[in-house]
C-alpha cells in the first residue's frame, strides 16, 4: 500500500511539474466560487512547478527505498535458504 500511495505522489508532482497552469486552474475552479475574479500572479506557476519537482523527488526516493528494502530481505532470505 505504501508503494501505490508513494506512486501517486510522484504521478500527481509530474503532472503538476509539466503543466502547472492547468492544475492552478482546476485548483482556483475547486476553491472559489468565482475564480473568474481571481488573477494569478506569474510566481504561483514557477511555485507549482517546484511543488511538483519536490513531489516528484519524495516520490521516487520512497519507492527507490522500499524497493531497497524489499530487495534486501529477499537476498537475505535467500542467502540463510541456501546455506
Amino acid at each position: 500500500m505504501r508503494r501505490h500511495i508513494e506512486l501517486l505522489v510522484g504521478l500527481v508532482g509530474l503532472v503538476e511539474l509539466l503543466c502547472p497552469r492547468t492544475v492552478i486552474a482546476v485548483a482556483t475552479r475547486l476553491a472559489y466560487r468565482t475564480p473568474e475574479d481571481l488573477e494569478v500572479r506569474e510566481w504561483v506557476y514557477t511555485a507549482a512547478r517546484l511543488e511538483g519537482a519536490v513531489l516528484v523527488l519524495l516520490g521516487l526516493v520512497g519507492l527507490y527505498t522500499t524497493a531497497g528494502s524489499t530487495g534486501s530481505a529477499a537476498t537475505d532470505a535467500a542467502d540463510e535458504v541456501s546455506s
